[in-house]
């Protein structure tokens, strides 16, 4: 009897968790089932391409603590090339594989879900460090990226103080605000901005003012990437999209700077974190979620339990249909919002 064959494949961006999922699916994969597993590179593109490689448990040895993915990932889009959903059909039976494992968030799954629809096998895992997949209360690359930017704030502090400044930190997060708003709460920020609130810049600087006639002569203000004034209010930039048609974002920070001290007076200075938020050594939490969900994920595969995505639920890990998790965002809710709108100014 033939070997079960899976492949896998790490699509879109980066983040911390990627090499404990795929070390995990290996690992419960050859050890616990017997299967035998191949890698695709460069996201999308690797099974369009037949661009694959061996996953022996050799091959995922001391990759637990290591950021970014072994297999490289890539936007490319199948939807946006020329029979993309037939040539991964094809490459799959070509390789003869049982199924698809697809790492990923929102456009990664979408593509997963367009497969599935066509009848190949495949099921997905939620990676993202924007933390905006429904169906699951937590992706795997969040709490890191919130670390890290925890610690920026915290750095940030120490000089916004020292010198009597306005300090914007720009984080990602095109169109959900969870970095923001947690890594804001935790680094006691005065201002936070996320892409589901619209600002009003006039309001920004009142917060700022209050401040300062408290005698608080320094301020954080934390904006995801994806913030945006209210219409009208204040011009932004604009940049190139990719194949899922996502603009590419970033500027926020430098408008802010330019307004807050323009309107306030007061001296300001933007940062940008930018990719170091998803770069980087996984957190322990991190570790751990991508590990349970890459071990639930092979054992899903096992039982044939295609068209689903695995999800933390509570504190357990349980399946959901990808259709559910891509339907739409998840985004910031008022009522968490409201949390740290109490400490504004």
């Amino acid at each position: 009897m033939a070997p079960v064959r899976f492949g896998v494949l790490t699509g879109g961006g980066d983040c911390p968790g990627l090499n404990a999922a795929i070390r995990a699916i290996v690992r419960k994969g050859v050890d616990g089932h017997g299967h035998e597993l191949i890698g695709f590179q460069h996201g999308w593109r690797g099974p369009i391409e037949g661009e694959w490689t061996d996953l022996s448990i050799d091959a995922v040895r001391g990759i637990l603590p290591r950021g970014g993915t072994i297999l490289r990932s890539s936007r490319t889009n199948p939807l946006k090339h020329d029979d993309g959903l037939e040539r991964i059909r094809a490459n799959m039976q070509q390789l003869s594989l049982d199924g698809l494992i697809a790492i990923g968030g929102e456009d990664t799954l979408g593509t997963a879900e367009k497969l599935h629809e066509v009848g190949v096998p495949v099921l997905g895992l939620p990676k993202t460090i924007d933390n905006d997949l429904n169906g699951t209360d937590v992706t795997f690359g969040f709490d890191t990226a919130v670390q890290v930017a925890t610690d920026a704030i915290d750095r940030l502090h120490t000089t916004a103080e020292s010198h009597n400044r306005v300090l914007v930190v720009e984080v990602m997060g095109r169109h959900a605000g969870w970095i923001a708003l947690h890594s804001g709460i935790a680094g006691g920020a005065d201002v936070i901005l996320i892409p589901e609130r619209p600002f009003d810049i006039e309001n920004v600087c009142t917060h700022l003012k209050r401040r300062h006639e408290r005698g608080r002569y320094f301020s954080i203000v934390v904006a995801a990437e994806g913030a945006t004034p209210l219409e009208g209010t204040l011009a932004t930039l604009g940049g190139e999209t990719d194949e899922f048609g996502h603009e590419r974002l970033g500027g926020i920070g430098q408008v802010l700077e330019r307004e807050v001290e323009a309107r306030t007076g007061f001296e300001t200075r933007a940062t940008v974190l930018g990719h170091v938020q998803r770069g980087g050594t996984p957190t322990a939490f991190d570790r751990v979620l991508a590990t349970r969900c890459g071990i639930a994920a092979i054992d899903a595969a096992t039982e044939g339990r295609w068209g689903t995505m695995t999800a933390l639920r509570g504190t357990r890990i349980e399946l959901v249909p990808l259709a559910d998790a891509v339907a739409s965002l998840k985004t910031v809710p008022p009522q968490d919002f409201a949390v740290a709108e109490a400490f504004f100014g």
